[in-house]
């Protein structure tokens, strides 16, 4: 039982995109960094090499050493946190931790939540109870995987594991309501009743805003527009307010680092010209769209027309991602992924009748891409036309921009800092008594 004022929990939620923690009671997160690292392996790059490009951030990059990994992964150094990701480095890889949204490097995950925790919060995490946020199909393998390492590792008092979407929902004040979180690497629709997600009915699609990012990129450079990442040039100022680009070739970058730091420019053309059509896309009838010009860092003004509708379309319309130049390998996907109306009436119609009319009344929005404008207005319309006339179709998103992006993080926040649910804490004496597969007892 950990009542009281003095101690509060630390919510951490490691999504596909982004990792955000912060203290129970707050909010919005404290910390929020890429939950993608950067690793060296030692064994092509020289010590002293490594060491005099950055000596900052060699010191927050501990090699690994233990045992398992000197056989599988040798030695390599991980750099996480956006900082240490946007210095450009020799041989260095971006790793992702996830592989089709489950964690598949829990190496790389503790390195994160080592950054979260001693580098950007300064906390002890011996002292803090911690409520982590998981993925509404999460599997028990990597529940009892996560609770090991808290655990054993980091020895927290005390741990919760709570699904994404009770959390969302929780953010919004509801206890029954279908959740439809739109994320980095996917977009997931499950229905919550009574704090309880029922998984008989979670849907899910791999098309989220990474996949989007990548959709632009191609669509860009068939239009012949080349996106420099920000480490490939140098910009000089020759007479005021006139710069000139110089070009620096860095020949041992690695192309992982590369598109990464693409995508990061990418993700902000997105972010910042594309919208929702109010119809479905039809290359004809956008064909006249006026053009929307957008300065990219090598100080080139690009100008974006059609592809801001038709980007965010793939949401609605999966196979629309056929018809960009480079997305071709994506056709034996496209069959079998379904639009975001398809995915709610399907998640409803895999609930029980007694429910449904509640969770047509109650959709919620959650995630980074739900942010795109007009994607609710646009939802509400689909789902108006093809759902049942008794339905009420309601589709609720926080004005908000920062509440919809965070919102499985404050559903933590407000759950942790509630009074009744200190009893609900799996705690460490527990975990010694019965072991990790208690988990599935405490943390249903």
């Amino acid at each position: 039982m950990y009542g009281g004022d003095e101690v509060s929990a630390i919510v951490v939620d490691l999504g596909s995109h982004t990792c955000k923690a912060g203290y129970a009671g707050e909010d919005a997160p404290k910390a929020v960094f890429p939950s993608v690292v950067g690793s060296i392996d030692q064994m092509d790059v020289d010590e002293s090499a490594s060491t005099d490009a950055n000596p900052g951030s060699a010191a927050d990059a501990k090699i690994c050493k233990t045992p398992e990994n000197d056989k599988s992964k040798g030695k390599r150094k991980l750099y996480v946190g956006s900082q240490s990701l946007g210095f450009r480095r020799d041989h260095m890889e971006v790793l992702s931790p996830f592989k089709d949204g489950v964690v598949a490097d829990w190496d790389v995950v503790d390195h994160i939540w080592d950054h979260a925790f001693r580098e950007c919060l300064l906390i002890d995490p011996k002292e803090h109870p911690m409520l982590l946020s998981e993925p509404s199909s999460n599997i028990q393998q990597q529940r009892e995987r996560a609770v090991e390492l808290m655990f054993e590792k980091y020895k927290v008092p005390a741990l919760f594991l709570a699904k994404n979407a009770v959390l969302t929902s929780f953010a919004s004040g509801r206890a029954t309501s279908l959740v439809v979180d739109c994320g980095g690497g996917s977009t997931t629709v499950a229905p919550v009743h009574d704090g309880y997600v029922l998984q008989k009915a979670v849907t899910s699609s791999p098309i989220g805003g990474e996949f989007l990012t990548d959709c632009l990129m191609k669509s860009l450079e068939s239009k012949r527009i080349k996106i420099k990442p920000r480490y490939s040039f140098k910009r000089k100022e020759i007479r005021q307010g006139d710069f000139q680009t110089v070009d620096i070739d860095f020949p041992n970058t690695t192309e992982s680092y590369r598109l990464y730091s693409q995508r990061v420019i990418a993700s902000d053309i997105k972010e910042s010209v594309c919208r929702a059509p109010d119809t479905p896309y039809d290359e004809s009838a956008y064909a006249n769209i006026p053009m929307t010009s957008y300065e990219l860092p090598d100080g080139q003004t690009i100008e974006i027309g059609a592809d801001r509708f038709k980007i965010p379309d793939i949401l609605f319309n999966p196979s629309l991602a056929q018809t960009i130049p480079g997305m071709e390998n994506f056709s034996e996907l496209c069959s079998s992924v379904r639009g975001l109306s398809q995915m709610v009436r399907e998640s409803i119609s895999r609930c029980d009748v007694d429910i449904r009319r509640e969770l047509f009344s109650s959709i919620l929005l959650a995630g980074g891409t739900a942010s795109m404008q007009q994607l609710k207005e646009r939802l509400e319309k689909d789902l108006l036309e093809e759902s049942p006339q008794s339905a009420r179709v309601k589709v609720l998103a926080s004005g908000n921009t920062t509440e919809r992006r965070y919102s499985v993080w404050i559903g933590g926040s407000i759950l942790a800092s509630l009074g009744s649910f200190q009893q609900m804490w799996f705690s460490k004496s527990e975990y010694e008594e019965h072991g990790a597969s208690y988990v599935q007892r405490k943390c249903p």
